[in-house]
């Protein structure tokens, strides 16, 4: 990669790690940047992956300490997406490039349509165990839904943490406050388990990888700074009018 290129990652790193600290929906601007300096669209989704997945363990150790007591669903959880990611993992590398490519308008009008309904999402859960009470939900409801979440986060990633918010708003009625934490403890174990299946592949661009990685925990140090400044629904509003221009630019070509 040449240095304009490297900086060009960069700058969409550090963007992404703002974003993802502040609102969600990084993965919309970085993998559309590292596309576009010409990097092959599986490759691209690999090295993304892997760059921003230490971003991920950050937002996890910050809300574990509200999942208290849930050492068990925690586990459930943590084990059944790391399975699913690496499932989604297999099949992104089991995925030809041109098929993929021609996916990749799909998949981010997909991601940027599913960050634009997590304001509902949180709205719908809140209003429904106001109605349903706190009683507790066995676990076991709790494995396929994840599993099947993980596993697009294993192929794509973007939009992720609205889809594993969504279903484990279906299937429990802890508060919005856990539910988020558990999002984030499954996001990560998502994300690291496709991460290490990705290392032995041989499509990672290290070099991006490195720059990226570095950039996106500025970047997020940064977001979690301006956090009190920036409305996240707005933010999330300007990324997905982003995701939905960059997604219509593929159709288009």
């Amino acid at each position: 990669m040449t240095e304009i290129e490297l900086v060009a990652v960069a700058v969409a790193a550090i963007l992404g790690g703002a974003v993802n600290a502040l609102a969600g929906g990084g993965t919309l601007i970085t993998f559309p940047v590292l596309l576009a300096v010409g990097i092959p669209a599986v490759a691209a989704n690999v090295t993304n992956t892997v760059a921003l997945c230490p971003g991920y363990l950050g937002g996890a150790l910050a809300q574990v300490k509200d999942l208290s007591g849930e050492e068990r669903t925690l586990y459930v959880c943590g084990v059944t997406s790391a399975l699913g990611g690496l499932a989604g993992g297999v099949l992104l590398l089991d995925t030809g490039e041109a098929t993929f490519r021609a996916l990749v308008p799909y998949l981010i009008l997909l991601a940027a349509g599913l960050l634009a309904i997590e304001g509902p999402v949180h709205r719908w859960h809140e209003r429904r165990i106001g109605q349903a009470g706190a009683q507790r939900v066995n676990n076991a409801w709790k494995v396929l839904p994840v599993f099947l979440a993980s596993v697009y986060g294993g192929y794509f990633g973007g939009g992720l943490s609205v889809i594993v918010l969504a279903v484990l708003a279906l299937v429990s009625n802890e508060t919005l406050t856990r539910l988020n934490a558990l999002k984030q403890v499954i996001a990560l174990c998502v994300n690291v388990a496709a991460a290490i299946l990705f290392l032995f592949s041989g499509k990672v661009i290290w070099s991006a990888t490195v720059v990226m990685a570095v950039a996106a925990l500025a970047g997020g140090a940064i977001g979690g700074l301006a956090a009190d400044r920036v409305r996240p629904s707005v933010l999330r509003g300007i990324v997905v009018v982003f995701g939905v221009i960059v997604s219509i630019a593929y159709f288009v070509r």
